[in-house]
């Protein structure tokens, strides 16, 4: 497939469309065409999110209304730095919706509605629980960073801001169509993404064009939530924007979701027959779920030893609304009570993690990238220091964090787990990464581009090599852009 020329950032891209996909998706929409006005200019604009995974937010304008797409916060950066590039936004936008509840997608809300007091917002019910206990426990892990490391600018809101924030947070269901703005000629509708609990892609109609918004989106049949589901193929999508994580990763040969959980049975029964403790880094939302209950599955069906099975803090804050929203979940999907897990307890009372080390267990700790100082951190550096457990990647690793660095390690390697802490010596070879990602495969990237068969593709949400690789690779004949932070993608309608 050709290639698309790539554009410098400091150009403004422009592209028209062809035909008259516009009329034809009036007319699958059943919507008198003489009634529609027909708007010749949208504009895109990235906050955040383009060229990089982190702070995703895009600006959506059109014959002067403005809605955002995602308002997240920078996982690798901090302070301001960390929030999407707000000073771009030259007036309050009509509103913002919420794909799903992961920081990187919805972190700023508190930032956006203290800069712009009352701009309404919209997520699916779940979502809307999410956030509002992930945000709250942001104010706490700011307030920690700001006292521990003298962050400038932590935190960067309070309890206070999160409160504010969501009494303008508005829940709207799977497939309900519904105006997110009282001045805006505009129809948005949520449709399953499959990613995490609540996890939205978001269709977004204006007359003339069709735009859809995939979020971090799963085509994967996971054990509690089922696949995206399929936009309509009568609809026709004028835009796609896409998130392109896995646009990089080579899938294969790629093992099937229950084949993956047998190679990870099969390696934890070995580390706990030896007496040792196996690690399970895990993002709090989803991915921590997922794997209590495969943990749960594989000792039920006799392939590991049954163990204690420890889950902390956040990820068990979350657990208990995905029992809250079980009709969300894959209508086959069994959630085992959040009792059949024990909690962690201080993890950075040494003595108790030691202690903890002294018999087999099952670990499911954040953070998934195991950053310095989180709880898996903290684990892992008692852990590396003896040969007899297992540390295993459950999940998406960017190169830059410290869990990819401790999977690429080998004995004798120093790695640093505590900030402003001496490095410890990596003696533990048993540390593997299994692929249990909740982000749609290259090859399925590719195939919703096709199912979707769109006229312009923008790619976002990913690193440089996952961007290019799409870029290159997919599209369909499709125009197609990767536009970096500050860039705008205008589209003449």
């Amino acid at each position: 497939m050709p290639s698309v020329p790539y554009f410098p950032h400091h150009v403004k891209f422009h592209a028209r469309r062809a035909g008259a996909g516009g009329i034809e998706c009036i007319l699958n929409l059943q919507v008198e065409y003489h009634t529609m006005n027909s708007y010749s200019v949208i504009n895109f604009s990235v906050l955040g999110g383009g060229g990089e995974v982190g702070a995703n937010c895009f600006e959506l304008s059109f014959n002067g209304s403005r809605i955002l797409l995602d308002c997240g916060t920078h996982p690798k950066k901090e302070g301001k730095e960390s929030l999407p590039a707000f000073d771009l936004m030259n007036q309050p936008p009509d509103a913002y919706l919420i794909s799903h509840g992961h920081i990187d997608h919805c972190g700023a809300i508190p930032v956006l509605c203290r800069r712009f007091p009352g701009v309404p917002g919209f997520a699916t019910p779940p979502t809307r629980h999410i956030v509002d206990r992930m945000l709250h426990n942001s104010v706490v892990v700011m307030d920690m960073l700001a006292k521990e490391r003298g962050i400038s600018g932590y935190p960067l809101f309070d309890h206070y801001d999160v409160g504010y924030a969501m009494r303008f947070l508005s829940a709207r269901e799977f497939g309900a169509p519904f105006n997110p703005g009282e001045n805006t000629d505009i129809e948005a509708t949520f449709i399953h993404a499959g990613h995490v609990l609540g996890g939205a892609s978001i269709l977004i109609r204006i007359p003339g064009h069709t735009l859809f918004y995939t979020g971090d989106i799963s085509r994967t049949r996971q054990w509690l939530l089922g696949g995206c589901a399929r936009p309509n193929k009568a609809l026709r999508v004028n835009t796609l924007v896409i998130e392109s994580t896995l646009g990089a990763t080579d899938d294969d040969g790629k093992c099937s979701y229950e084949e993956e959980t047998c190679r990870l049975g099969d390696r934890m029964r070995c580390v706990l027959e030896r007496g040792g403790a196996v690690l399970l880094p895990s993002f709090a939302l989803g991915r921590t779920q997922e794997m209590v209950n495969i943990v749960a599955q594989l000792q039920e069906t006799g392939q590991i030893p049954h163990t204690p099975i420890y889950t902390v803090g956040l990820g068990r804050a979350v657990y208990e609304i995905y029992d809250k929203f079980t009709d969300y979940l894959h209508p086959d999907a069994v959630l085992r009570p959040l009792s059949h897990t024990h909690r962690l307890g201080n993890v950075w009372d040494k003595g108790l993690v030691e202690d903890l080390l002294r018999r087999p267990s099952v670990i499911i700790a954040t953070s998934g990238m195991m950053t310095e100082n989180t709880p898996s951190a903290l684990v892992a550096q008692a852990m590396v220091r003896q040969s007899h457990h297992g540390i295993f990647f459950v999940g998406y690793l960017d190169p830059d964090t410290l869990g990819y660095k401790l999977l690429h390690a080998g004995p004798g390697d120093m790695l640093q787990f505590e900030l402003d802490k001496p490095p410890v010596e990596v003696v533990l070879e048993d540390i593997g990464q299994y692929r249990f990602s909740a982000h749609a495969s290259r090859s399925e990237l590719v195939d919703i581009i096709r199912c979707v068969d769109p006229e312009h593709i923008i790619y976002v949400h990913g690193d440089p090599d996952a961007l290019s690789w799409m870029r290159e690779n997919a599209g369909n004949g499709a125009r197609a852009f990767v536009p970096e932070i500050g860039q705008t993608v205008t589209i003449e309608a």
